[in-house]
């Protein structure tokens, strides 16, 4: 089994909030990550995919052709963007990095299918703050979603 990892970067606003909880209540929670202007991020995400070498090529996936799927599932929706109304794919998400990299895995996955086995999603919001996710059972937490969670989109 060989491992290959492709990194991208975009830049994105957001804010940290609970439509469900008071402004406090959101503010203790989220400190200034929830201020009502939002804030943005210089994002890098790193895809990792696994699988055996194509015995023609001596790859396991061409990373030109790697890049441009998560160019096109990924980046050209998120780039520049308010994450909170701008993404179809993250409506009543909290756009957490925890949230995302669940998003981006079950986005990405689908589009790699029968191809290559996604290993890893690593999502870095800042130099010294990054999650990962490797596709164990996780949900996505919605706004309100202690109480009555909407159909999700991704």
């Amino acid at each position: 089994m060989v491992y290959l990892r492709r990194k991208v970067e975009f830049c994105a606003s957001h804010r940290l909030y609970n439509a469900a909880l008071s402004d406090e209540e959101n503010l203790a929670l989220y400190g200034r990550c929830a201020n009502p202007s939002g804030h943005g991020h210089n994002y890098t995400l790193e895809v990792t995919i696994r699988g055996s070498m194509d015995p023609r090529s001596g790859m396991v996936m061409d990373l030109k052709e790697l890049k441009q799927i998560i160019v096109e599932e990924i980046i050209e929706k998120v780039d520049h963007k308010n994450l909170n109304t701008d993404v179809d794919f993250l409506q009543g998400v909290i756009p957490t990095s925890e949230n995302l990299v669940v998003c981006f895995w079950k986005i990405l996955e689908k589009r790699l299918q029968g191809r290559c086995e996604l290993y890893e999603v690593r999502l870095w919001e800042t130099e010294n703050n990054v999650v990962f996710y490797r596709g164990e059972p996780a949900e996505v937490v919605r706004h309100g979603a202690f109480s009555s969670p909407p159909t999700p989109h991704c």
